[in-house]
């Protein structure tokens, strides 16, 4: 009867351990995810924009793709032809995983605004 008991609190605390370092590898990937993301944003700061989408993988573990496209902004009042700036949305997605199994499949999203001078969006 003891050793039932043993034997069964072992599994438990097993599982419990499981769970915790399963969290901490979770974590540890939308953590280099989140890393992945930032870094592709930053370089759209360091090179022209222009419309379109480039994609690629890294670690050769997350998949990432770059949207970038014009953004309608219209605020009342407002002529867009004298406007001297052009705003784009910018959508970095870093995803990685299994796509079979839904709920091992993981993404990540990150969206800005950027307004760039008409002269150097041309």
């Amino acid at each position: 009867m003891a050793f039932s008991i043993l034997a069964f609190s072992l599994g438990i605390l097993l599982k419990i351990f499981s769970g915790g370092a399963n969290t901490a590898v979770i974590a540890e990937e939308y953590t280099a995810a989140v890393q992945i993301a930032e870094s592709l944003m930053a370089g759209t700061a360091e090179t022209p924009l222009k419309v379109g989408q480039s994609s690629g993988v890294e670690n050769e573990k997350f998949d990432w793709l770059v949207e970038v496209n014009p953004y309608q902004f219209n605020p009342e009042n407002s002529d867009p032809e004298s406007t001297r700036t052009v705003l784009y949305k910018v959508k970095v997605t870093v995803s990685w995983g299994n796509d079979n199994v839904e709920s091992d499949a993981r993404k990540l999203e990150l969206t800005t605004l950027k307004l760039v001078n008409k002269i150097n969006a041309l």
